[in-house]
Order: structure tokens, then sequence, then C-alpha cells
């Protein structure tokens, strides 16, 4: 019953329908009432997260894991022997050598930024479903390269943006959607808070359980400094994005599912680079035009009621009224009164069963899931270019149907980082 429920819920929820790509049936070394076996690559920090959730699914079975860090594996192997006890689990320090095994059938990747599009192409490559962690990569390009091998191998890719499958998310796109708030003219998105400050780097040689080179991969080679390692890495530039790029798509996706964005024109970043040793930005705004829209991204709250006390969030500007929304939360105003809901709005979005699941039922059905790649690529792409602007210190103009920046060979040369020698794998 289990299974003809999901099955249900997929076709009436449009995954199996228009507007998700199809994969033959052939291409699934798995049957329907097989469980998925998946190995996960980098189970520190997020990663954990990862074990916790697909050992927690009767459908999916984690047969491997693999981290640079020793420590990490330790660990990994003592969550889930505590979640499944009975399960047997190999262990790697290279992921490659994972990638060969013919009984994985999915990968989960919750490494730093620089790795993704590396181990995702690489993975696709070796017939395996990919369930990546945001944010999607770390270059323009990197998500170029992902998409062509995605739809080359025809695999199925889920991005990690968990709050897609949570209900208020899927209320708010009903609510814009509908139309009942008029067009939506602009958006103002915000993320607070500012990145660690680092007075200093602690230099030193890479612990024993580290592979350092390894963990820097494609990115460039620098002495071994804890600060630039493992959580807090996404304050350098050589592997992240910082706050805004690590919080971009948990909030710009609902925008980009309720309005689809297209043609964006320019880019408009201000902002200011961290305090200390770490190279990101301590604050960064950005305005984005688009062909019939206005995306303004702030790291401060904007002055409108209520978001003050959100942390992170978006508020729709409409001709016939506002919404503000955050993860869990929203609020509709129209003609001065505040309401939680329009009641006259249908549900017309099936619910999800679970982002893990969702990533699961795909596999089996050979359809993509909702959070899928070429969503993810879209949605994903003007925080890159966000951060170029941010860098350049500069307006620039866009061709969205070339991907390049107009008359600006500087910033194009920056939608693509050329990876180490002997990490290059992409």
């Amino acid at each position: 019953m289990i299974k003809q429920n999901r099955r249900s819920f997929l076709k009436s929820s449009g995954i199996l329908g228009a507007g998700f790509m199809y994969i033959p049936n052939y291409l699934s070394r798995i049957a329907p009432s097989d469980v998925v076996r998946t190995a996960h690559i980098g189970v520190g920090g997020m990663g954990t997260q990862h074990l916790k959730w697909f050992a927690a699914l009767p459908e999916s079975q984690i047969v491997a894991i693999c981290d640079v860090e020793q420590k990490h594996i330790s660990g990994g192997l003592a969550l889930i022997k505590e979640i499944q006890p009975d399960q047997k689990v190999s262990t790697y320090n290279d992921f490659r050598q994972l990638l060969e095994r013919s009984d994985i059938d999915a990968i989960s990747c919750a490494t730093p930024d620089h790795w993704h599009a590396s181990i995702a192409i690489k993975a696709f490559e070796a017939g395996k479903d990919v369930y990546g962690e945001k944010p999607l990569s770390y270059t323009v390009q990197e998500g170029q390269k992902m998409l062509k091998s995605q739809l080359k191998h025809q695999r199925i890719f889920q991005l990690g943006t968990q709050i897609h499958a949570g209900d208020n998310y899927h209320r708010v796109v009903e609510i814009i959607q509908s139309g009942k708030l008029g067009k939506i003219q602009t958006v103002r998105l915000w993320k607070s808070g500012a990145p660690p400050v680092f007075p200093k780097l602690t230099m030193g040689a890479p612990p024993q359980s580290l592979n350092w080179d390894m963990w820097q991969g494609p990115a460039p080679s620098k002495p071994y400094a804890k600060e630039r390692c493992h959580f807090t890495y996404r304050y350098f530039m050589d592997y992240s994005g910082g706050v805004f790029a690590d919080f971009w798509c948990h909030i710009a996706d609902v925008v980009f599912w309720a309005l689809n964005p297209s043609g964006l024109k320019s880019i408009h970043a201000r902002g200011k680079q961290s305090e200390g040793m770490g190279d990101t930005p301590e604050w960064i705004d950005v305005d984005y035009d688009f062909e019939d829209l206005e995306i303004l991204w702030t790291t401060n709250p904007p002055d409108i009621p209520g978001a003050a006390d959100m942390s992170i969030g978006a508020h729709f500007i409409g001709e016939q009224g506002t919404l503000t929304c955050n993860y869990g939360s929203r609020v509709i105003r129209i003609n001065g009164e505040e309401m939680e809901n329009l009641d006259e709005v249908p549900k017309s979005i099936t619910r999800s069963l679970g982002h893990q699941q969702n990533f699961i039922d795909s596999i089996k059905s050979r359809q993509q899931p909702q959070s899928n790649l070429s969503y993810a690529r879209k949605m994903t792409l003007p925080m890159h270019l966000g951060l170029i602007s941010w860098q350049l210190g500069r307006p620039l103009q866009w061709n969205e149907q070339k991907e390049k920046f107009i008359g600006d060979s500087q910033a194009n040369k920056m939608l693509k980082r050329k990876a180490r020698k002997p990490w290059k794998m992409i």
C-alpha cells in the first residue's frame, strides 16, 4: 500500500508529468521494490545530517562513507551504528574509489562548495544519482558542466534545499501564483549576520588524520590553517562565498519557485569585505534587474513591518498587496489588513513526503525531483553574479541567452576558475 500511495503521490504532484525531465526506466538498476543503496561523501558537519536522514528511510541503505578526515569517518560510523546497528558500511578516503563500485546506486555530497561540481560530475559519469548539498557549485561554469553531464548520462539530481519540502513555501507559492496580490513587481530578500572575524590564521602542519592536499582539491594550494578548513572554510573565497553564498538559495528558492524570473539584465552589488583574515563579504547588497521584476538582496532586513524579527526573509510587493515570509511563517497585507492565509486560494501543489524521500522516489521513477539540477542552476546563478559584481566593485550587464557579461572581459573570466592540475577532473 505504501508503494502505491507513493506512486499516486508522484503522479498527482506533477513529478511524473510535464516540467520534469523523463529518464527511461532501463537506465535504473533499481526495481521499484528494491532498497536504494547510498554512499555518502563528506560526513562531517552537514554530512552527519545526511547520514541521519537517509538511515531513517526504510527504502534507503547506507553502504559506504567517504571523507578526507579520518575523524569524520569514525564519527560517521558511530552514528550509523546507533541508527542501523546491523548495517555493514565500507569506508573510503578517496571518493573516486567509492564511485568504482557497481553496487552503489546514489551518492550524497556534503563536502565544501569547491568540490561539489567535480564530485557530482564524476558520479554522473559512474552511473550514480546525486543528492548534492548547496550551493550547487563554486562557479557559473561548473554549474553549466554539471547540467551538461547530467543530461548526457541521464542521472537524477536533487539539491539539498530541504526547506523546499516545507508546507510554508508550498503555500506561499500557491498564494503568489493565484494572482490575489496582483502582478509582483519587486521582491526583497535578506539574510542578516556577518561572518566570524579571524584576527590571524593558526598556521601549522595539518593533522595526521586529514589529507589537506585532497581537501583543497581543485582550489589554489595554500598552507594549512585550521580556520580555512572544515566548518569555517566558507568564509574564504577560495572555497565559498560567505554568508551570502551559504544562504542565497535558502530564501531565493521560494522566489524562483513562485515567479520563475527570466530576462536578467543587470547586477549591481555593494558591500564590504570582512575584517580579519577572511575575505568574504561582511555585508553585501545586490540589485538584480530582470525583464519584469526586480530582486533586491540586503544583508540587513528592509524597513518593513516584522522584517527586523526575521534573520532571513522574502517580501513580495504586488500591485494589490504584499506577502512577507521566512521558513515557517508568512504575513499577507491587503488594503491595510494583515492575515496569515487566503482561504479562497486552493491548495494546488501536493505536499512533499519529505525532501530525501522525494530523491529516493525519483531514483525509482526516473523522474527528476523537485529541487532538480536545471531548476537549481537557474536559481543559483544570480548568487555567483552578485559575488562577481561585489568583487569588482561595479555594476554589470548580463546576456542571459549567452550567459556572459556584456562588454566586460574581466568579469567574464570570473565565471570560471582553473583547477589545480593534479585535481583537474572536469
